[in-house]
């Protein structure tokens, strides 16, 4: 480790012993990367993303209040409706109408079962398949949950859940628009079939499964947006940074803790899920425009380069806003990214900087190629020094 990064790791270190933290200074040093020893960037980013207030005094009580209350969420979402499906089942001869599958009341607890199982299919489908290129999220976590692997008591899981429903996937069909295919060319393909996952032994689950029951639980809780495909891919950084914590006491609570800031963090991008927000201020339409805006201002040769191969923004900024770039690079580079998004004030213009650095990156390129070569270039960006474009989109930002 050389002598500049021990300094780095003693200034975060200075910043984060205080009695209240020096928010300002903290956004300054994580902007240029959060060290991962000692579980610094786990910690950074529970306070850059409103997890923990600046006062340490209160971390200890606030951290107790929120993981009781994701275990009341498990409760209530998880177990009593496996509980209560399993009650239904149990005389067939003293179902009444109410409680009976076949019931068409909208409000029946057998209809609201079948409903959040079409969301629960659509999570399944893309946890299983969520950074294919490693293996961690198929591996067994340490921290399993004991709330729902209760020996004592058989309580339905996810993942029998899935495994039991008749439903067939099809009638799934809750995709963002234009976000069909929200995988990137150089990212491996995960495997197809459930069967293709190694099964774990009874008590243990998998990083994936984690996962599903992170975004189940913010589906049941937001039932205006509910799931949306392309979440997954936001929650993924977040809980492998907290789930690979090397504090052991923080690691254990990874599912609470992740839940949380995922909220808080999706509380300021939510817009770009909403497809009646397209076209709105707060809305992705508006945000790739501004993109393109922002182009036109700094290298005006390839603004129209682009605008005569009519190369919209939708064609490839649209998954590179929405998923805040984590499928166009690898895992690290990613994190790192979201290093300096997440400790910019206004982080997601930083956003829009860093996505028009990697046009003028590749401006050679791209005013080289034709229609083809180009959306090429875009849909699988070539360029994989992080850094370089982080301090290119830091210029821009100065220059403004």
């Amino acid at each position: 480790m050389s002598s500049l990064h021990k300094s780095r790791i003693a200034d975060f270190q200075d910043v984060l012993k205080e009695p209240t933290i020096a928010l300002e200074k903290l956004q300054e040093l994580s902007f240029s990367g959060i060290p991962c020893e000692g579980g610094l960037r786990c910690l950074c980013w529970k306070i850059l993303l409103n997890y923990l207030p600046l006062e340490r005094a209160s971390w200890t009580s606030i951290l107790a209040k929120q993981r009781e209350l994701y275990s009341q969420f498990l409760r209530e979402m998880i177990i009593q409706p496996g509980i209560a499906k399993a009650n239904m089942g149990v005389s067939r001869e003293d179902v009444t109408f109410e409680d009976h599958p076949l019931n068409p009341n909208p409000d029946s607890r057998w209809n609201t079962y079948f409903k959040d199982n079409e969301v629960l299919l659509q999570i399944d489908k893309d946890v299983r398949r969520l950074c294919p290129d490693i293996s961690f999220f198929q591996r067994a976590t340490e921290y399993p949950c004991l709330l729902i692997l209760d020996p004592q008591n058989e309580f339905e899981t996810l993942r029998k859940r899935v495994e039991q429903t008749t439903l067939k996937s099809q009638t799934v069909a809750r995709n963002r628009s234009g976000v069909t295919n929200m995988s990137s060319p150089h990212k491996n393909a995960a495997p197809s079939s459930l069967n293709e996952y190694e099964v774990l032994p009874n008590g243990c689950e998998a990083h994936w499964e984690v996962v599903e029951r992170i975004l189940f639980i913010y589906a049941k809780l937001n039932p205006g947006i509910a799931y949306v495909q392309g979440m997954n891919e936001i929650v993924g950084p977040l809980y492998y940074t907290f789930a690979t914590d090397p504090n052991s006491e923080w690691k254990e609570h990874a599912e609470a803790d992740t839940f949380f800031c995922f909220t808080n963090l999706m509380a300021e991008i939510r817009d770009n899920f909403i497809k009646s927000l397209d076209d709105s201020q707060c809305g992705i339409t508006y945000k790739m425009e501004k993109v393109y805006s922002t182009l036109k201002d700094k290298d005006m040769e390839l603004y129209l380069k682009l605008q005569e191969q009519n190369i919209k923004p939708q064609f490839f900024a649209f998954r590179w806003l929405t998923l805040l770039l984590s499928q166009e690079f690898l895992l690290p580079d990613v994190i790192r990214i979201w290093d300096s998004l997440f400790a910019d004030n206004s982080r997601f213009d930083f956003l829009l900087l860093v996505c028009c650095a990697m046009l003028i990156l590749i401006r050679e390129q791209l005013l080289e190629g034709d229609f083809t070569v180009n959306m090429r270039l875009l849909q699988d960006y070539p360029i994989t020094d992080i850094c370089q474009i982080l301090q290119k989109a830091k210029e821009l930002q100065d220059s403004q």
